[in-house]
């Protein structure tokens, strides 16, 4: 088994707000985070599968690329993610959230069209906070 793995980049900005408490209450769980910001997100994707004997690839990385864009990141960047984002509608779009919906729509994409299978998806908030969903 081979892992092949590509990173694409967006900007985007979202707000950690429960809308049934207080506003001291999201200030107190969500700190500075409450408050509408944006990020500088890498998106990091892992795929697995064999080689195959033909090309070499396991997947060509300029499809890997071309489906991260048109399936996610040309759909958040430069968004309000708790508002703009169809897939992340009614819910508390932190970092482990976006990830799972991000893994929910590349998964299909990826076995259908390419016959791998997603391994991994790392979202990268900050250089120090970021998430690895591996689809369990």
């Amino acid at each position: 088994m081979i892992y092949i793995t590509r990173r694409e980049r967006f900007n985007a900005a979202h707000r950690l707000w429960n809308a049934e408490w207080s506003d001291e209450k999201n200030r107190e769980v969500f700190g500075l985070c409450s408050n509408i910001h944006g990020h500088n997100w890498e998106l990091v994707v892992t795929v697995k599968g064999e080689i195959d004997p033909n090309t070499g690839f396991v997947m060509d990385l300029k499809d890997l690329s071309k489906v991260m864009k048109s399936e996610v990141t040309d759909k958040v960047d430069h968004t309000f993610l708790n508002e703009d984002v169809p897939f992340l509608k009614g819910k508390y779009p932190t970092t482990e959230i976006f990830a799972v919906e991000i893994w929910k729509i590349l998964a299909p994409v990826l076995q259908e069209k390419y016959n791998t299978t997603l391994h991994c998806v790392k979202l990268i908030e900050t250089p120090n906070h970021y998430v690895e969903y591996f689809g369990d």
